[in-house]
């Protein structure tokens, strides 16, 4: 295995700071392991002649499963987080655009928020998160926040 790259603590996040995410293609595939694994079996999501009488013309992607492609753990930023990374405390989402088969999606990870109580060891960084298709366009926008440990917390 690799060696794990220079780790990040609360300390090092400030507002404004940007981090790389992933990019991900989308595929029906997809769309039909998420139905197996949720339940949704809603056939907007794999039925092409369903979908074809509906406003998308087209199966688009389960809204959960857009919101995944926004993980920090699939980013280059998760292995810089594995020494100070407590827990994951926070989800929001806003969906901007439909997601179909075949489309390419890029997170994009900004820092807009770090507190930290005085005499904790840790402190919520919450991110501004955003999912690009390959047009540039946002599908998804929302926040993630994430307790992180502090240098030299035990």
């Amino acid at each position: 295995m690799a060696e794990a790259p220079p780790q990040l603590w609360f300390e090092d996040f400030a507002p404004g700071q940007s981090f790389p995410g992933a990019t991900s293609a989308c595929t029906a595939e997809d769309f039909l392991a998420f139905a197996r694994i949720t339940g949704d079996a809603h056939p907007i999501h794999y039925d092409a002649a369903y979908a074809a009488g509906t406003r998308f013309g087209r199966p688009l992607a389960h809204g959960l499963l857009v919101a995944g492609y926004s993980a920090l753990g699939a980013t280059p930023l998760s292995r810089r987080l594995e020494e100070s990374m407590v827990a994951m405390l926070e989800v929001a989402f806003r969906f901007r655009r439909p997601v179909f088969a075949g489309d390419v999606l890029t997170s994009h990870f900004e820092v807009a928020e770090t507190r930290r109580d005085p005499g904790k060891d840790s402190g919520v960084v919450r991110f501004h998160v955003r999912l690009t298709n390959a047009k540039g366009e946002t599908v998804m926008e929302g926040s993630h926040a994430y307790l992180i440990r502090a240098r030299g917390a035990a």
